[in-house]
């Protein structure tokens, strides 16, 4: 990919179709000042511009080979629409409407997404819960197996490993027992790009026997937003029908820019990725050290061992309950007053996500950030309170599927009545991304009080039909 955008650069074309830029000759001197004339010169379209009218070059089909080499896949397909995308695909590729398939219930609402767009029956797979600490980790064997005894027709399974804490399941394990059944096993591993090539992170999907894994690359690794790769190996799922499911979704005009980065994020991993990481890991491991020693902070990792088969390292979550703030707060304040900023938060943790793109100097600047936090930490207010459910009162019950639930007729009604209702839209505290309430499950005081104790705490839930939660939407009677 990136020797073809250079040479379409060098080659001198002139194009009289897409995009309507023109190699940036026609963007708007702002919009050239602020994110740079050679992201323009770098947009070029991929048929009759990366490749020829037929694309007889082969420049994606070899890139896609040489990522799948990088990893010991037999085959890889990128996605320039993130693997929101991506694990749609692998879900239709493995089961269709009205068909079964295990759900890990802790998953992203992409994957919620594509129960509603295929009409796919999802069993829910409880997550392993860490009822203390409020918070979920893939589920075991012991959750799968019977998950399968009490729907032996489901078609395979969903595993998310990592979750957005960084811990992770046993796939291998999970995957001979899919396997036994002659089920397939797909793993949304978005936080996952990077673990196949250091010996020192956890296992990855693919060396685990897994069938499918999606993961995001522009999260662990260095492509740019929206980039995804998805990989697959063994006979379970036919690689034309994966294909086909990916055509069905996908943009047919895909970013170059994407597939540039893809494929040069790849050619680095394999030259470079066993000392950049090496790097990255020496590197969080004193970040962990120096954090630890802050009065007030906890630097959590050995206490998911309880829980979850293994945790990425690189995943710095700090617990900033003994600041007696809330973790929304600790991530506004870090925002406004040191300019750093964080990916999740919730009622009392952040999390910090190192890549092998950080330095001393960063480090540093995350480190320096959360002293001050310490010392301004008693003049923040009191928090909010968050209205924390257990495990049980966390568990919905299905009435309808999902897709019947989104579609059809629909109201919202005040949030004191919607109890007892069955909910026609997802509720989502985000990030992490996993719905606390799925179309067609049914809503409970438990949930519900959960979720608007957390939005007036600081919690995000940006796919409600109403934002303030005054009114849910609901499955009109």
């Amino acid at each position: 990919m990136l020797e073809a955008l250079r040479a379409f650069q060098e080659g001198g074309f002139v194009p009289f179709n897409p995009p309507g830029h023109k190699q940036g000759r026609g963007v708007e001197k702002r919009v050239l000042d602020t994110v740079g004339e050679s992201v323009f010169t770098s947009d070029v379209i991929s048929v009759n511009g990366l490749d020829d009218r037929l694309s007889r070059l082969g420049v994606l089909s070899e890139a896609q080979e040489l990522m799948a080499d990088a990893v010991g896949a037999e085959h890889t397909f990128f996605s320039t629409c993130g693997s929101s995308l991506s694990v749609k695909s692998a879900m239709l590729a493995v089961a269709g409407p009205h068909e079964k398939l295990l759900v890990a219930r802790h998953a992203h609402k992409s994957v919620i997404a594509g129960l509603i767009v295929s009409g796919v029956q999802p069993v829910w797979v409880d997550p392993r819960w860490d009822a203390e600490r409020h918070l979920s980790h893939p589920p075991g064997v012991d959750e799968v197996r019977a998950a399968f005894e009490s729907e032996p027709d489901a078609k395979g399974l969903l595993l998310v490993t990592p979750t957005d804490y960084g811990t992770c399941g046993d796939i291998k394990a999970i995957a001979d027992l899919c396997h036994e059944r002659d089920r397939t096993l797909i793993v949304d591993e978005a936080w996952g790009a990077h673990l196949p090539f250091h010996d020192d992170l956890p296992p990855w999907a693919m060396n685990a026997a897994a069938d499918l894994c999606v993961t995001s690359v522009h999260k662990m690794g260095s492509a740019v937003e929206q980039s995804s790769v998805f990989h697959l190996q063994g006979d379970r799922v036919d690689p034309a029908v994966l294909k086909a499911r990916e055509d069905l979704l996908g943009t047919t005009s895909a970013s170059s820019l994407v597939y540039a980065t893809l494929d040069g994020w790849r050619r680095q991993m394999v030259q470079h990725g066993d000392e950049l990481l090496s790097a990255a890991l020496r590197l969080v491991r004193s970040v962990r050290a120096r954090i630890g020693e802050l009065d007030g902070l906890a630097v959590m990792g050995e206490e998911f061992r309880e829980h979850a088969s293994s945790y990425d390292p690189l995943k710095v979550v700090v617990d900033v309950s003994g600041l007696g703030i809330s973790g929304y707060q600790a991530t506004d304040w870090l925002r406004e007053h040191r300019h750093v900023t964080v990916g999740l938060s919730d009622h009392r943790r952040l999390v910090a996500q190192f890549t092998y793109a950080d330095r001393e100097e960063t480090a540093t600047a995350l480190v320096d950030a959360l002293e001050a936090l310490v010392a301004a930490a008693e003049r923040l207010p009191e928090p909010k309170p968050v209205d924390l459910p257990t495990p049980d009162e966390l568990r919905l019950h299905t009435a309808m599927l999902p897709r019947d639930a989104f579609f059809g007729p629909a109201e919202q009604v005040p949030a004191e009545q919607a109890a007892g209702r069955v909910a026609a839209e997802m509720l989502t505290p985000y990030p992490p991304g996993a719905p606390a309430v799925v179309p067609g499950e049914v809503l409970t005081k438990d949930v519900l009080s959960y979720l608007r104790s957390g939005l007036a705490a600081g919690m995000s839930v940006p796919d409600a039909a109403d934002s303030s939660l005054e009114t849910i939407r609901v499955v009109a009677r």
